[in-house]
């Protein structure tokens, strides 16, 4: 199993609009044959501790059977066409990928 997890970071002049626009967007690439399970988030309202990084604008957790699908996610021509139409709109994005066994 391969988990891949995705932190989005809009710039500030995004809208309400955009950032509606941009989770459906997000929430489109569960369409992926590749993908097994897909969770999409905001930061959660827990208590603030030096540890937690809410900084983040959306989350997208992506758990892969292997690293072939993930590497097939990767051109895949949704998660193209994604990257393409929304790259503009964020400042900054962080990515964390693991194995292991569930």
């Amino acid at each position: 199993m391969l988990v891949h997890s995705v932190y989005f970071w809009l710039k500030p002049e995004t809208s309400e609009a955009q950032r509606a626009d941009f989770r459906r967007a997000v929430e489109s690439l569960k369409k992926i044959a590749a993908i097994d399970t897909a969770f999409i988030g905001s930061p959660a309202p827990i208590p603030k501790r030096p540890v937690v990084d809410d900084s983040y604008s959306l989350a997208l957790t992506v758990l892969f059977k292997d690293l072939a699908a993930h590497d097939s996610y990767q051109v895949d021509p949704l998660h193209v066409a994604f990257v393409t139409t929304w790259k503009a709109h964020w400042s900054r994005v962080q990515i964390y990928d693991a194995t292991g066994e569930s």
